[in-house]
C-alpha cells in the first residue's frame, strides 16, 4: 500500500511539473488518502502483534 501511495505521489509531482494541474492535484489527494490507510493498518498492526504478547519490531 505505501508503495502504491508512492507511486501516486510520483504521478503527481511528474504532472505538476508538466502543468497538468488536475492530474497532479487528483494523484497527490489519492497520495495522501493512500498513506493515511497505510499508517492506520501499520498502527493496527503494531496493536494487535503487542496484545498478543511479541514486542513491536
Amino acid at each position: 500500500m505505501l508503495g502504491w501511495a508512492l507511486t501516486f505521489l510520483v504521478i503527481a509531482l511528474i504532472a505538476a511539473l508538466l502543468g497538468f494541474g488536475g492530474i497532479a492535484g487528483a494523484s497527490a489527494g489519492i497520495a495522501k488518502i493512500l498513506f493515511v490507510i497505510f499508517l492506520v493498518l501499520f498502527v493496527v498492526a503494531m496493536i494487535a502483534r503487542a496484545v498478543k504478547g511479541k514486542p513491536p519490531v
